[in-house]
């Protein structure tokens, strides 16, 4: 079997065409996005679908994103809750927050939406602080370093049988080096490890290939 890129790339393209068809807000996302000169590293539309599914198969009345960037996996989790649903999503860089926050309106989902600016630590201290109802499911996809952090505050905020969904965890093969010093890998390590060890969690992870190239996300459920 070909595992050539250009070959994941045109399958990927067949997926994103034939199931997830052109969309004009999320389009607008990610042309804003590169306008104002974000890093091209938000999900693939295929993948933004998916979180989309898991968000509806999940039944989320709220949602919590660790990661905003300029709004495009936001919109696709958005779409999924009911109309009386909330999602609060936390962007380090005020610039980013600012994209992400114009494109939420241009896709209707400003009221419904909460962009906090700031360290995501910081934020998740501070949303722990406020006692909110539990988060029917959390995606983490911030720096890499803080994954294991990321994933502790999640359980904080959280219930029995919410979703905890962690992007970018193969991190070019180099997760199974146990001696990197690469503070992206050790932090995905560590975060991987809880979910193997926490009484809590029972999860896995899966590795994909397409258009965002070599990769993978975990899947933890919170246990009672």
């Amino acid at each position: 079997m070909s595992t050539e890129p250009t070959l994941w790339n045109t399958v990927d393209h067949y997926f994103t065409d034939l199931l997830t068809p052109a969309d004009a807000a999320l389009t607008t996302a990610l042309q804003d996005s590169e306008a104002a000169g974000l890093p091209a590293i938000a999900v693939a539309p295929n993948q933004g679908k998916l979180l989309h599914l898991l968000a509806q198969l999940q039944g989320a009345h709220r949602i919590l994103e660790i990661g905003t960037l300029g709004g495009y996996s936001t919109i696709w989790l958005a779409r999924a809750l009911p109309t009386d649903g909330h999602l609060i999503t936390l962007e380090y860089k005020p610039e980013h927050a600012e994209v992400a926050r114009a494109n939420l309106a241009r896709a209707g989902l400003d009221k419904i939406t909460e962009v906090r600016t700031g360290p995501a630590l910081t934020s998740l201290a501070a949303l722990h602080d406020e006692d909110p109802a539990p988060f029917d499911l959390v995606f983490i996809d911030a720096d890499k370093a803080n994954n294991a952090n990321y994933l502790e505050w999640s359980l904080r905020l959280t219930r029995p049988g919410s979703l905890i969904i962690i992007d970018n965890v193969v991190r070019g093969g180099a997760v199974t080096d146990a001696t990197s010093d690469d503070p992206s890998v050790r932090g995905t390590r560590a975060a991987l490890d809880l979910i193997a060890t926490h009484p809590k969690l029972d999860g896995t992870a899966v590795q994909t290939v397409g258009t965002k190239g070599y990769d993978g996300f975990a899947l933890a459920r919170v246990l009672d």
